[in-house]
């Protein structure tokens, strides 16, 4: 017998293929088991955190998918008001009627350097955060790196936790991005992916470019 054949009469490779078939199709039975008791639809509170880059990048990317659905939603930004993003000029420019975007920070921390203002302008958006949220015809609010503003407190964590929990409307998804997110705020979500860092162009001597960070 030919050592590229089994006692069977089958080849290596089509034994091969036949266990791959079987164990895909019990994978697939069994899939379709777990899949079958997932009935239930709600709302989620999605919180995107970590050192890793693309917090705000996913959440644009759940905000993308609510547009091409049709499926009206909004963007509060609480940090990067200095700083012209793409993703800004493409929902302002072509989306706007489906997608309403804020812009209520005035860049980061550190630049800004007046904990006065940055409070009032984190409190300003929150408020909006809140009446964009309130409005059950937003399916998704986006609320780009309010992580940042309640880690230095310039927004109420306890305030924000309870509005979540008692004034979301049942249907709509929140998301909160930005590193750091507080224990309080991690408790309360769905959803909370971390995102680590492994390397970064950055710490090479390589700026933000356009396209990739904006």
């Amino acid at each position: 017998m030919s050592d590229e054949t089994t006692n069977s009469g089958e080849a290596p490779a089509e034994k091969d293929d036949a266990r791959h078939a079987m164990k895909m199709a019990k994978k697939k039975a069994a899939r379709e088991k777990i899949m079958a008791t997932k009935t239930d639809e709600k709302g989620l509170i999605i919180v995107n955190t970590g050192k890793g880059k693309g917090k705000s990048t996913a959440g644009f990317g759940m905000i993308f998918r609510h547009i091409a659905h049709g499926m009206p939603c909004a963007v509060v930004q609480f940090i990067k008001g200095a700083m012209v993003t793409g993703e800004r000029e493409l929902i302002e420019k072509h989306f706007g009627d489906i997608c309403q975007f804020y812009t209520l920070g005035e860049g980061f921390t550190w630049e800004t350097q007046d904990r006065a203002r940055d409070v009032a302008m984190a409190e300003k958006a929150w408020e909006k955060a809140k009446e964009l949220i309130r409005d059950e015809r937003n399916s998704m609010v986006l609320l780009d790196e309010i992580n940042i503003a309640l880690r230095y407190d310039y927004i109420d964590v306890a305030e924000v936790v309870r509005f979540l929990k008692e004034e979301k409307p049942h249907m709509t998804h929140v998301v909160l991005t930005g590193r750091n997110a507080k224990e309080d705020v991690i408790e309360i979500a769905d959803l909370v992916t971390e995102m680590e860092l492994v390397k970064h162009p950055f710490r090479s001597g390589i700026k933000a470019q356009q396209g990739v960070e904006f």
